[in-house]
């Protein structure tokens, strides 16, 4: 009996001593493959570049899939607190409808201009020919970062240092483009460096995030007149973007904080001003 369970002991201590010596080699493993992974991306090959844009594009849509079932399960949980207090605001509502019934024919012309203005601005975005209107896909957000994931890419002539908009606004650039998705750096993003000019002074500054919904400016001159509302617009220093997109207005003169003119948290679709090429003939 002792023997055997001897022979037990040494059995099981081989076995855990084999047991460790696996994890060993897989962490080793792991590690050679992280630094090879490293090595590949800084290599710039056509081949390479395809299988990078392909495995971008195939982890971007399945995040997409995967994150559906934690929409479902998040607006099952919203109608069903909807249906709980719909009792509580039934009054209020009733309250508010029979004033906008009163108000109906001094909001009646309001709706007919605010929609003659809506088709003319949905006409011209239609007709512009170097913009592309995408959706958003993903909203990649932390502490200090701050991007969107769109869904076009090189399917659209869609090119890296693009400037996206929110309508009209200025929100961000596009940083890395793959066949059918692209993303977008914005300027809340803790990267993100533009070249701005404020009106009505003139003076130039860079519009810097910190991964808030407060950007900065920087590098203003040191007699500058900035003051709270002032406008904040691209500037179009070394050609990076067009001069005159709007951003935001100043916010706090001692911060030099920015209230941008677009809600990033709110935005669905974006617009992206494409640069077309002239081919030599």
């Amino acid at each position: 009996m002792n023997t055997s369970r001897g022979d037990f002991g040494i059995a099981f201590r081989s076995a855990l001593l084999q047991k460790g010596t696996q994890q060993r080699f897989s962490l080793i493993a792991l590690v050679f493959l992280s630094i090879l992974l490293i090595f590949l991306e800084t290599i710039e090959l056509k081949p390479l570049n395809y299988l990078r844009s392909f495995a971008k594009d195939v982890i971007y849509r399945g995040s997409l899939i995967i994150s559906y079932p934690s929409k479902a399960t998040k607006y099952i949980f919203s109608e069903i607190n909807d249906h709980i207090s719909l009792l509580d605001d039934y009054e209020a509502i009733k309250n508010e409808n029979i004033k906008l019934k009163n108000e109906v024919s001094e909001n009646s012309y309001l709706t007919l201009e605010n929609n003659q203005l809506k088709k003319l601005l949905d006409d011209q975005i239609i007709l512009s020919s170097n913009i592309v209107s995408a959706r958003v896909m993903l909203d990649k957000k932390s502490p200090y970062l701050n991007s969107l994931i769109i869904n076009h890419g090189g399917n659209k002539d869609i090119k890296n240092g693009m400037a996206v908009l929110d309508g009209k606004n200025f929100i961000g650039r596009i940083v890395d483009v793959n066949f059918f998705s692209s993303r977008v750096l914005l300027v809340t993003d803790l990267n993100s460096k533009i070249p701005v000019i404020i009106e009505p002074s003139g003076n130039h500054a860079i519009l810097a995030g910190h991964g808030n919904n407060e950007p900065t400016l920087q590098y203003l001159p040191k007699n500058h007149t900035i003051k709270k509302g002032d406008k904040i617009f691209t500037s179009g220093k070394e050609g990076i973007f067009s001069p005159g997109t709007p951003i935001g207005e100043v916010l706090n003169i001692n911060e030099k904080k920015v209230l941008l003119l677009s809600e990033i948290n709110q935005i669905t679709f974006v617009n992206i001003k494409i640069k077309k090429s002239i081919k030599n003939k």
